[in-house]
């Protein structure tokens, strides 16, 4: 294990100043495997365990993305390795755990961060279209915590989902989106009643809209990327962020995190008043650009 000096722990980054202290060495001997690390939340969380003491295995699709992003680690005095991982292969899964066993002998963490989205509804998409976004964004995560967990459970560590607030409350054109994330909620939660007397901590996380690659990736009613979205980037919250609050949960074993004032009140709303919610939803994803919604089916 690298030794890190007073000058490899002053890290600057996004206005956040680093240096030793305890919150820099919150993971210290901390393993943390995290698959779609190349972009988005995979990535910010990368680096954010990793200026905070962790050791990151990085998990992706996009070979150079990673490779420049371990660089990155690295030179910041972190330790990081790269396998390259398709989380819809259960081999895959299977070959990133044990290259993160064979690079430092244990798992502490794992966070299954690998995910697509889509834009269409359910009567304009192809069934192709489910499938896929079954395929990562709930297989993904199925096959990497099979493979993961006795090593979590020796480590008495934490399984992390980053779902969605769709994961709690429906979202129009996102059907099989929406779907995925009900799929991972349910998964994650029985698997903490079912190692609640095992030590194993499983924490989902809820981002409201983030700013990030996944809407510009996100599949049309055909299976192609969609292209950008009319959403306001600005507006949103940024994926450095969401990933400082997921450190934070971590490392206080918390068991569920649902982020933005907006994402927070749209699950109550759907809560309490699910028909007045309905109409909100429909009226606002409504303007998205190219998302037909007929609002006199609601």
């Amino acid at each position: 294990m690298i030794n890190r000096t007073m000058n490899q722990l002053q890290w600057i980054r996004n206005g956040r100043f680093y240096q030793f202290s305890e919150e820099a060495t919150r993971f210290q001997n901390k393993v943390v495997v995290i698959t779609g690390a190349s972009s988005g939340i995979g990535r910010a969380s990368a680096l954010e365990f990793a200026a905070q003491g962790a050791r990151v295995v990085l998990a992706a699709r996009r070979r150079n993305t990673l490779l420049e992003l371990e660089r990155q680690i690295r030179d910041m005095g972190g330790e990081a390795i790269s396998v390259i991982t398709d989380v819809k292969r259960i081999s895959d899964c299977e070959r990133l755990v044990n290259e993160a066993l064979e690079a430092f002998g244990q798992i502490d963490v794992l966070i299954n961060n690998a995910g697509i989205s889509m834009r269409a509804t359910f009567e304009e998409l192809e069934l192709e279209v489910i499938k896929e976004l079954m395929d990562t964004n709930f297989f993904g995560a199925v096959y990497c915590t099979k493979f993961a967990l006795p090593h979590l459970l020796k480590q008495k560590g934490t399984v992390i989902g980053i779902s969605s607030i769709t994961g709690l409350a429906p979202l129009p054109g996102r059907s099989g989106y929406v779907a995925s994330k009900h799929a991972m909620d349910g998964f994650l939660n029985t698997l903490r009643l079912e190692n609640m007397d095992k030590g194993l901590n499983v924490l989902v996380v809820h981002p409201g809209f983030t700013s990030s690659e996944i809407r510009e990736k996100a599949l049309d009613g055909h299976c192609l990327p969609h292209g950008e979205s009319s959403l306001d980037e600005e507006r949103m919250m940024s994926s450095e962020r969401v990933a400082r609050y997921i450190a934070r949960a971590t490392y206080r074993r918390e068991r569920d995190l649902v982020l933005t004032s907006q994402g927070k009140m749209v699950v109550w709303l759907h809560k309490n008043f699910p028909g007045i919610t309905d109409r909100i939803l429909v009226y606002q994803m409504s303007k998205e650009n190219q998302l037909t919604i007929h609002q006199n089916a609601v």
